[in-house]
Formats: structure tokens, sequence, C-alpha cells
């Protein structure tokens, strides 16, 4: 099977992200983060808050709740969560996204 992110990606340093079934490569800044994610189970976030996110989906299919509003998003799509706003998501095995937090300290290094 081909893999999604080139070999430059798959060489970035995994996030230590408490989520069964992820795959997650961190990009740091001293400003923000980039994550590039991929999902190999369906998993289910409660909702919480954080800084702002906006992620780019490039393949599968995310179910976020923005706000108390529903959202589906998937491939090709975008999406935008304010700082402080509350979420959750729903997310399918098969989804991969760039996402990138206006947070440093999101996540750490595995």
């Amino acid at each position: 099977m081909k893999e999604l992110f080139p070999e430059a990606i798959r060489n970035l340093p995994q996030a230590d992200i408490p989520v069964d079934g992820i795959t997650a490569y961190l990009s740091q800044a001293e400003s923000h983060q980039i994550l590039f994610m991929e999902f190999g189970k369906d998993t289910e976030l409660p909702e919480h808050s954080h800084a702002a996110q906006m992620g780019i989906v490039l393949e599968g299919k995310i179910e976020l709740r923005i706000a108390g509003e529903k959202y589906c998003f998937g491939k090709g799509d975008r999406y935008y969560i304010p700082e402080g706003v509350t979420h959750s998501c729903k997310i399918y095995a098969g989804y991969a996204d760039i996402t990138f937090f206006n947070e440093p300290h999101r996540y750490s290094k595995k």
C-alpha cells in the first residue's frame, strides 16, 4: 500500500497523542504546531476547547460539532475552530489530515 505522507514527513518526530489507532507526525515551531495525522480506527473525542485549530482533510471523513453546530468534512475540505470554542468529533478509520494548532505546546514528542 502506498504511504500517504512522504518520507520527509514520516521522519518527523511522532506526537504523543493518547488516542488509539492514530499516527501523528509533529512539526514543531516556536509559536505553533502542525500535525500530519492518520487514523486507523474510528475515534470519538469528547467536547473540549483550546487555542485555534485549522485542518485540511486529505482522506476520509470527520464529523465535527463546533459551538453546538454539526458539520461533516471530507477529502479536500478545510475547517477552522476559533480559540476557546467548544468542539467534539467523530473521526472515521482511514481519515487523514494536516492540522495547525495555534499553540506551541499542544502535544509533545513521543
